[in-house]
Formats: C-alpha cells, structure tokens, sequence
C-alpha cells in the first residue's frame, strides 16, 4: 500500500527565496510535496489551515505577521506541523535556536545545510515524532536586542543570460563597474564565471561588509580573502592577485596592504 507523502508549506517574502527554496527541496526530497508558497504571515497561516502540512518553512522576516507570530498562533491550533525558521539572525540567535533543537536555515541558504534540514525532517517524521514546543524559543528570540537583519548583504542577486541567481557573497572574487551595470566575478568548478548586477558600484559598496570588501580602485571592489597575493607590475604598479586577474590597487589603498607585499 502507497504511503501519503509528506506535504510542506514556505512562506517567504521573497519570490526568489521562495522558489530557490522550493526548487532545491525538489532535488533533496523528491517526495516531499509543496502544497503551497506563500508570502506573507497571513498568508501562510491561510495556506497552512487550507493544507494542513506536516511541515512549514517559516521566514521570520515577512509583512503582516512575521514568523514567530506565526508559529505562535500555529503552536496553539490543532495541527501543529513541524516548524523550520528561516533565518538572517546574527550567531546569537542562531545558538537559541541550537539550543531549543528547533531546526533553522541561515539565509542564504547552502545545499548541505539543506540537506542536513531534510535528513532531520525525515527522522521525525518516519518516527511520528511530535512537533517542538516552540513557547521559550519564540519568546526568547523575541527579547534579543539583535536586528532582524544584517547591515550589510549576505547573498547578491545576479544575472547570468535570461536567469536570475542568487550567490553567497562569500563565493564572490571581485566585482568590477562597467559603463551601466557592475560585473560579478565568482569561481565555479575551477573556472571564472561572470555574472551581471543591474546597479552602481556605488550603491553596491554600501551594501557589502567594509572588512571584507575593499574597493582597491575605483572601478574595482575585491573580497580580501579572495586575494592570493599583492605585487608590483612590470610599470611598478601594485596589483592584487585573484587567481589568473591582477586587479589595479590606487594609491590611496596602497597602504591597507603594507604587511603584504
């Protein structure tokens, strides 16, 4: 006899995550059914009473009612699904989470992460484990002073062709300003691989984390981890290397790397 399959409810504000999201469970729980996406609170507690999921992935972050007055309300009714936050909680609050032995994804959301997400859910669920009493956890989160999102960017979305990506920041090598967009450079599968930001490289640089991206030239903003080495060219230029590029330091930022070359 065919067992039902287990169904699962995200909400998220964000179309892209949404999807992303989605489409990844796909790949790592091909029986996993998602019944319904929605994007906001209210919207979700609809979803979830129409559906009745075994499971929610639930932002914390999203309009009309964020995800913990969602799994407030969700904790009292009589279905009572498996919550899993979805997060841009500074350390902090992920170790309440931790604690709690709620599950949680850090935006943005990495594959192994995920997959570690869906082996917990299967074990609860195959053994009829009974939901997590979410009461000290939501108050708990509730009283951090923390922001409920960092200051700066954490993922970028980018294009590539007609397709829209999503890319941790950490991935990325270097962005450069062309005339009227900025390209974003990343490594895949041992290649350089360009994508396409729709946005001033002024505007971007407000958005990144200041000790980990430099703007090394005016054209130029690198992730200094990403750096392999700092040397002088044949004219006596300093350059940062970043894999086969040499990417122009000016001179005002000569000096940030003093201890390097």
């Amino acid at each position: 006899m065919q067992t039902k399959p287990h169904t699962a409810v995200i909400a998220d504000d964000e179309p892209l995550l949404r999807h992303h999201l989605s489409n990844a469970l796909a790949e790592d729980w091909p029986e996993l059914d998602v019944v319904a996406l929605a994007s906001n609170g209210q919207q979700a507690l609809e979803m979830v009473e129409q559906h009745q999921p075994d499971v929610v992935f639930l932002d914390i972050k999203m309009p009309e009612l964020d995800g913990m007055s969602v799994a407030k309300r969700l904790s009292k009714e009589d279905h009572n699904p498996h919550i899993v936050f979805i997060t841009a909680f500074d350390e902090y609050a992920v170790q309440a989470f931790e604690a709690s032995a709620v599950d949680y994804l850090l935006k943005p959301v990495s594959e192994s992460r995920l997959a570690q997400c869906v082996e917990k859910l299967k074990t609860k669920l195959i053994s009829a484990e009974p939901p997590a009493n979410l009461g000290a956890l939501i108050n708990q989160i509730q009283q951090l002073n923390t922001p409920q999102l960092p200051k700066y960017l954490s993922w970028i979305r980018a294009s590539k062709g007609e397709e829209i990506h999503l890319i941790a920041l950490s991935d990325v090598l270097y962005f450069k300003a062309e005339d009227k967009y900025v390209s974003l450079y990343k490594q895949e599968r041992g290649k350089k691989v360009e994508y396409i930001l729709r946005t001033s490289l002024k505007k971007l640089l407000a958005q990144l984390e200041p000790d980990t991206f430099w703007q090394v030239h005016r054209s130029s903003v690198v992730n200094v981890s990403a750096i392999d080495k700092v040397k002088k060219d044949f004219t006596g230029k300093l350059v940062a290397v970043i894999g086969e590029d040499s990417i122009p330091v000016s001179r005002a930022m000569q000096g940030k790397f003093t201890n390097m070359w």
